[in-house]
């Protein structure tokens, strides 16, 4: 591929830069793809001779640019060396960083956009009403039918893909949050992923809400008043979807090969069993924006930032998958 690949820094007093530049520098020799990095190129330069990884780092000079591996930064001016853990300037910094990315994949600028992690935690303490990446790039793009699906294979090989009806929510809350119109979203754009990735068939299980998917409604109700009409709804639209389906057996049955993906219905449903089998190799992959974004399954990491040693895999997934999406999108 010859499009141009975006990744916004996220929060660079976290582990986003490292874990991009080695990501680059495994990726960089495998194909022709174009790599722009929105963030600080200084910052950039100097983690790059730190960890000698030998990256040609260019400013960018916009689509027509000869170099392979950009730099572009929207702010006006560097980031202050030493900054504390989460510090405002860095935050303020993320959040302009992912919104020219995004904005340049609008554009059409951009094939796509990798994420690294950033922290909602700093972001909120510097003054943004922010939730989280996904619902940030989702009204960016002027869209509320958006999922997120977290993707992973283990040692053997075999594959995780979850999509969650509801993401950043409280679980006091999950009751009202999880409505039918919103677990048929998630169906609907769980198969259409699984043909997006090309493959052999998109075999979609729901998860319920309660214990036992709610023991025919001895344990919560939410299983027969909800989900099971958003299944039969998806069902008479012709997709192979079976559920509700109890939590605690389900992700079994799916990495074991029954199931393509798994409509989860929060967070914790979905990322515990994910993150089990796929800790350091995981996906985090935006379902229904206009525009392909990826990114690493895990945050910031400041307990290990500055030392050198965060393992890059997860970057390195995002960017193989965004560049799998970008080629089969032609």
């Amino acid at each position: 591929m010859t499009g141009w690949i975006g990744i916004s820094l996220g929060d660079v007093t976290g582990i986003g830069p490292e874990v991009t530049l080695k990501a680059l520098a495994s990726e960089i020799s495998t194909d022709d793809a174009r790599y722009l990095i929105v963030g600080d190129a200084p910052l950039l330069r100097e983690l790059n001779s730190r960890l000698r990884l030998n990256l040609g780092l260019e400013t960018y000079q916009g689509p027509g640019s000869a170099g392979r591996l950009c730099v572009a930064n929207p702010l006006s001016q560097s980031l202050p060396q030493g900054m504390a853990l989460g510090a405002a300037p860095a935050a303020h910094a993320a959040v302009a960083w992912l919104e020219d990315g995004a904005k340049r994949c609008l554009r059409c600028e951009l094939d796509v956009l990798v994420t690294a992690p950033v922290s909602k935690d700093a972001i909120i303490r510097a003054g943004h009403a922010f939730v989280g990446q996904t619902e940030f790039l989702s009204q960016l793009a002027g869209t509320d039918r958006t999922v997120m699906m977290l993707l992973g294979q283990d040692d053997h090989e075999r594959w995780l893909r979850v999509a969650l009806v509801t993401t950043h929510v409280s679980i006091k809350l999950l009751p009202q949050q999880i409505t039918q119109p919103k677990v048929e979203l998630a169906i609907e754009l769980a198969a259409r992923a699984c043909r997006d990735l090309g493959l052999a068939s998109a075999r979609v299980a729901v998860c319920g809400l309660n214990p036992h998917a709610g023991e025919g409604g001895q344990m919560g109700d939410e299983e027969q008043t909800v989900i099971a009409p958003a299944v039969r709804a998806i069902q008479a639209r012709g997709p192979d979807v079976t559920g509700p389906l109890s939590g605690d057996a389900v992700f079994h049955h799916a990495l074991r090969g029954d199931y393509d993906a798994v409509v989860a219905m929060y967070h914790d449903q979905g990322l515990a069993p994910l993150k089990a089998v796929a800790f350091d190799t995981g996906v985090n992959w935006t379902l229904g924006l206009p525009f392909i974004r990826t990114s690493p399954d895990h945050g910031t990491a400041y307990n290990i930032a500055g030392q050198g040693i965060a393992n890059p895999s997860s970057m390195i997934a995002a960017v193989r998958l965004a560049k799998q999406l970008a080629r089969a999108r032609g």
